[in-house]
């Protein structure tokens, strides 16, 4: 008698991803060793056996469902392995949404600080020379590491750009290249744009490999066991949520916060992500809230010399029954955050609306924000699968609201289209025109309206426009002035302060030079105002966050300069 196909075990195995009265577990228990003992014939339904399996580890109904899942992810790569064996289509591994998987390759163009910690943890990382098109950048910068490339690199035009890093690195290619830059005497910063210039795609396998989405998961000692449905976001009201008594947010160690930085990185990497703060968080900043349900919040900010200018900077992610379902970043200013929340495909079923709003708590709690908005990509702008999951509406029915007044009319004329006839649904040209702009979420006490309009590049841009049109486009003439007048205004005197306390002072004076109100202010306001400019770059971030919320003068230049 023929094995039933592999096709209906699977689109039950999904259905239970919902269902949670008696006996769903053990069926959920059944389905996963009996599809454990198939061989699988197509990519399509290895993926699928994939991620319900990454599902129920995240959303478990029992210790069972655990187990077995646990242990069929740890040989998972094996299945992979065979299906390429057979001769099946690989490609379908990779797309964004289900890359990372264990057994599959790799191939992405890395910054500097990623792909010195991926050498460090996979044996092989290897340049794809066919993709490779930076030769000008190369010619700037290999001679550094390179003795008489100048003679091929400037004015040949059949560089063997190969061959000259085979034999400088006796075959270790980029390991060795790697290794040169870290050696070079500049700064952090400067390292990452000579080598990022060079803009090389590299591929590495993941095999059996921790670092695979397959197997980033860690193991928890009190598992959480879903036994009731999963909580909608019509189950969640944000005020009552935000109402709540804020989350204990607990400094770890710094071993720990090194593993937990260790641990983001490979959740990005694996599904082509990259952000500034989760390449470059600092471990001695790392927080954790255990907000209950089996989920933790994992926050931090960056290290003193990797900081914005002006804003603070927060990063996070989030693991349920210690696998990886989000990430988070969070950008403010004064009682202003800007935040990016991204569920990974695999778990967006999962209880989203309730997760957020415990990630704002703790966002609240760490930063002191009163005022969120979410970015317009987060909404669609630029983003089609948002576009497509409605996001729009999912942070409206939260509670947000558009802060450009066309947008706002906009969606109000929606609502009412939806309150007179239930089945109408949003066209796909109305929800590009309500991304445009950013939603904002004011709690209590929040001045309405305020940050509608602000933006730090507001800024930015009216700084580079004074230097171009006073001090002829000299960046350095600029600084060292403007340091200089509001050094004599606050009667500091530099000499004792560390490079990085001198360039955010030099920073903040460009910037406060284009408000001549800032000369009246009186004696307190100017001791905070040197706080303020001292803790940017101390090692807590959050201190330098909560000292702009104490000086109102200087909210109020900003606000009205950003605007």
């Amino acid at each position: 008698m023929a094995a039933p196909s592999i096709d209906p075990l699977l689109a039950e195995l999904e259905k239970l991803r919902d269902r949670f009265e008696a006996g769903s577990g053990s069926r959920a228990v059944k389905l996963l060793s009996a599809l454990g003992r198939r061989k699988f014939h197509t990519a399509t339904s290895l993926i699928r056996f994939h991620e319900a399996l990454l599902f129920l580890r995240a959303f478990p109904h029992n210790l069972q469902v655990v187990r077995v899942s646990e242990d069929l992810l740890r040989n998972f790569s094996r299945r992979v392995q065979e299906l390429q064996a057979a001769g099946a289509d690989m490609d379908e591994f990779d797309p964004l949404e289900v890359s990372g998987i264990a057994g599959t390759a790799m191939q992405d163009t890395l910054s500097f600080d990623v792909v010195r910690w991926l050498v460090a943890r996979i044996r092989r990382v290897e340049i794809v020379w066919d993709e490779w098109d930076a030769e000008r950048a190369s010619a700037a910068v290999w001679p550094i590491f390179m003795p008489l490339l100048e003679d091929d690199g400037y004015v040949e035009a059949d560089v063997p750009w190969q061959k000259w890093l085979r034999t400088a690195s006796d075959g270790k290619n980029l390991e060795w290249l790697v290794q040169r830059f870290e050696a070079l005497t500049v700064s952090d910063s400067e390292r990452a744009q000579r080598y990022d210039s060079l803009r090389f795609p590299v591929c590495w396998r993941l095999d059996r490999h921790r670092l695979s989405r397959t197997r980033n998961w860690t193991r928890v000692r009190r598992p959480f066991y879903q036994t009731k449905p999963l909580t909608t976001r019509r189950d969640v009201f944000l005020p009552r949520e935000l109402a709540q008594a804020p989350p204990t947010l607990r400094r770890l160690p710094l071993s720990q916060g090194k593993a937990v930085m260790h641990m983001i990185r490979e959740v990005m990497l694996v599904r082509y992500r990259e952000l500034y703060g989760t390449t470059l968080g600092d471990p001695r900043s790392v927080r954790r809230a255990d907000v209950g349900r089996g989920v933790s919040i994992y926050l931090w900010n960056l290290p003193p010399e990797r900081r914005l200018p002006l804003r603070a900077y927060v990063a996070g992610f989030t693991l349920k029954n210690g696998v990886p379902i989000n990430y988070i970043e969070a950008i403010g200013l004064f009682e202003w955050i800007e935040m990016g929340f991204n569920t990974f495909y695999t778990f967006r079923g999962g209880e989203v609306a309730w997760i957020y709003a415990q990630v704002l708590r703790c966002l609240c709690r760490l930063t002191g924000a009163t005022c969120i908005s979410m970015y317009p990509y987060q909404l669609g702008h630029g983003n089609d699968e948002a576009i497509e999951s409605g996001a729009f509406w999912f942070y409206r029915k939260l509670g947000f609201r558009p802060g450009r007044a066309d947008l706002l009319a906009l969606t109000e004329r929606e609502e009412e289209k939806m309150a007179r006839d239930r089945k109408h649904r949003t066209s796909t040209k109305t929800l590009r025109r309500l991304a445009e702009g950013h939603v904002f979420y004011e709690l209590a006490g929040s001045e309405p309206g305020a940050w509608d309009r602000f933006s730090t590049r507001n800024i930015g841009m009216k700084v580079n426009q004074r230097m171009a049109r006073q001090f002829k486009g000299n960046e350095q003439h600029f600084r060292k002035t403007a340091a200089e007048w509001l050094a004599r205004l606050l009667d500091v005197s530099l000499s004792s302060w560390s490079p990085l306390q001198r360039a955010s002072f030099e920073t903040l004076a460009m910037v406060l030079s284009l408000v001549p109100e800032v000369v009246s202010w009186d004696e307190q306001e100017k001791r905070v105002l040197v706080q303020i400019i001292r803790a940017q770059s101390a090692a807590n971030e959050m201190r330098y966050l909560k000292l702009t919320q104490k000086h109102p003068r200087l909210r109020q230049v900003l606000l009205k300069l950003g605007s």
